[in-house]
């Protein structure tokens, strides 16, 4: 089972107030936020352009490194990643997930723009025609 939870670093900023967020797997990603659960959000929010960003320009995703605490991208954005790397994996044609999802071209297209928002059962109607299952689970914030 792949997760999208990777490690962060929540450090103060110039301003007590500001909590900087790093991620040491992708040090492209950088935010901050006023408090721990602004930071946190504005971290998921990083982490998954960050992601999207990297699948569009056709980089594999690092597998997390060792670290306490974890953020993850939000739920739709974790679930669109899955898709993307379920497809290049796949090797398949667009035209053919198409015809596995009985949808428009057209369609698959917009499931497979990174920046398109997809609703989760039309990312988990793709990841079952890839072969994939998703999988939602809780875990403490």
């Amino acid at each position: 089972m792949r997760t999208y939870a990777y490690p962060v670093l929540l450090e103060p900023g110039d301003d007590p107030a500001v909590t900087v967020v790093t991620f040491p797997d992708f040090p492209e990603a950088i935010t901050e936020g006023v408090g721990d659960i602004e930071a946190r959000a504005n971290g998921a929010d990083a982490l998954g352009v960050v992601m999207l960003e990297y699948l569009r320009q056709g980089r594999k995703l690092p597998m997390p490194s060792e670290g306490q605490t974890i953020i993850a991208p939000e739920p739709d954005v974790a679930a669109k990643i899955a898709v993307l790397e379920a497809f290049a994996a796949a090797e398949i044609s667009q035209r053919e997930l198409a015809r596995r999802l009985d949808w428009d071209e057209k369609a698959v297209r917009r499931l497979l723009d990174p920046y398109h928002a997809t609703k989760i059962p039309q990312l988990s109607a793709a990841l079952h025609a890839l072969g994939q299952r998703l999988v939602i689970s809780v875990d403490a914030a």
